[in-house]
């Protein structure tokens, strides 16, 4: 009780206290002195201050409070609207209110609203901007209230627990149309159908597994190979992309929402959303050669903006754990990889991972460009990144080269393997002969798939 009474008597301002204190001070001079009346003037004293505090703590637990995002997900630099609504759910009009929203100092002072007062079932709505340069994601509240008597005698805060998320997702240039090529690469049971050259029958079936339907066994093919063959599952095509970002912290400059690894995050996201909407299944490959999603889950534009919002640089030194995850599971589709710094062993590594007509591009980044480096230096930083990019584009790379100041959809028209624009990106058709260094998907030969049989 004593602990409960004094943590009432907290709630006091220093006006209240001074009050208080006036009134029992006055009541002992009264019982001293023997004076009655000013034992009256002391007990008001005394009560007008308590009961401020019993009042304001009655109504405290009467309030009910909601916060909306419009949106809850923004790119960096871009505005978001807190809109709070707070509701006096009891019979009795409340008193001062003084809110205050929490947010992480990345977004901003912490707004503070006064409210003179809220009638009974009454509802007030406030609202404010936040924006941050910065991505991640961002808790918003809880939002604290301080009640207030007329008198300013008693101050009670309350604090709710409802809270919400803001996402400031990287930025998302718009890139122009580009033909990339490699976007037929199959789905399922009926990615081997380019190996009709064998026969009909041996391009729609493959061999028995334990609990397939035996209403799908395919007996012609059964007959003539001696094993028990049944008929695939036909599943429409889809194009593929695997998105590869090169996080390494040695591998980058600057810091901030300026330095090289938020460009790269920016173009990872930039390049995702456009081959998204273009229809492609995506995956996004960390340095270390860990997937963002479980293998064969393709990731959504939203996921990948998710993902992307939260990504941080990694105490790795070289991209062996993603080279040798592309090499064992094979390049399925279109290899999107974003580079910073590497070096000639590295982008000799990464060179070997095309094989006849993968589709590999390569955006890299000369990080040097962003940091102040002496002549010198400067001169063998950009005499290994021109010696990175020629490696890359001698083994089939269409290679985008960016530094400081270098916007991503002016080099974007590369990835289509010519300097200027292509046809529209993805399964579209264009009247545009392609590349000669890639084959049209349309026309070229598809491998079959391993484990399929000629």
């Amino acid at each position: 009780m004593l602990a409960s009474l004094r943590t009432s008597l907290n709630g006091l301002t220093t006006r209240g206290r001074c009050l208080l204190a006036a009134g029992l001070a006055l009541a002992l001079c009264a019982v001293v002195l023997g004076q009655r009346d000013l034992l009256r003037a002391a007990v008001f004293l005394v009560a007008l201050p308590l009961a401020a505090l019993a009042i304001v703590s009655r109504s405290r637990y009467r309030l009910a409070c909601a916060r909306s995002l419009a949106p809850p997900r923004v790119e960096a630099g871009s505005p978001t609207t807190v809109q709070l609504q707070l509701d006096n759910v009891s019979r009795l009009p409340s008193g001062v209110l003084l809110m205050e929203d929490a947010l992480p100092y990345t977004l901003g002072g912490r707004p503070r609203f006064v409210l003179d007062k809220i009638e009974p079932r009454g509802v007030r709505a406030v609202s404010y901007a936040v924006r941050s340069d910065a991505r991640g994601r961002y808790r918003i509240g809880p939002l604290s209230v301080r009640l207030t008597d007329p008198f300013g005698l008693c101050e009670l805060a309350r604090s709710f627990a409802s809270s919400d998320e803001l996402v400031v997702t990287p930025v998302v240039t718009p890139l122009p149309a580009v033909r990339l090529g490699g976007d037929w690469t199959g789905g399922g049971d009926a990615t081997s159908r380019a190996v009709a050259v064998s026969g009909a029958d041996d391009a729609a079936t493959r061999e028995y597994r334990y609990g397939d339907d035996l209403r799908k066994v395919h007996w012609k093919s059964t007959a003539r190979t001696g094993e028990l063959m049944v008929r695939r599952e036909e599943q429409p095509f889809q194009s593929r992309a695997t998105l590869l970002l090169d996080g390494r912290e040695l591998a980058h400059r600057g810091e901030g929402p300026g330095s090289s690894f938020e460009w790269a995050v920016s173009a990872v996201a930039s390049i995702g959303v456009t081959l998204a909407r273009a229809g492609f299944a995506l995956s996004l490959l960390r340095e270390s050669g860990q997937a963002v999603a479980p293998v064969g889950v393709p990731l959504t534009e939203s996921l990948l903006l998710d993902e992307l919002a939260v990504v941080r640089t990694a105490q790795r030194r070289s991209l062996d754990g993603a080279v040798e995850v592309l090499r064992t599971g094979g390049l399925g589709g279109v290899l999107v990889a974003v580079l910073g710094a590497v070096d000639v062993d590295q982008a000799e590594r990464l060179a070997r991972l095309r094989t006849g007509s993968a589709v590999c591009v390569a955006v890299v980044v000369d990080t040097d460009s962003w940091a102040p480096l002496a002549p010198r230096i400067r001169a063998d930083a950009v005499e290994t990144h021109e010696r990175v990019c020629t490696l890359l584009t001698g083994a089939g790379w269409r290679v985008l080269p960016a530094g400081h100041g270098t916007g991503l959809a002016g080099v974007w028209p590369l990835a289509g393997g010519r300097s200027g624009g292509g046809g529209a990106l993805g399964g579209g058709r264009s009247d545009a002969s392609p590349s000669p260094a890639v084959p049209s998907p349309a026309r070229a030969p598809h491998p079959p798939l391993s484990g399929a049989r000629p």
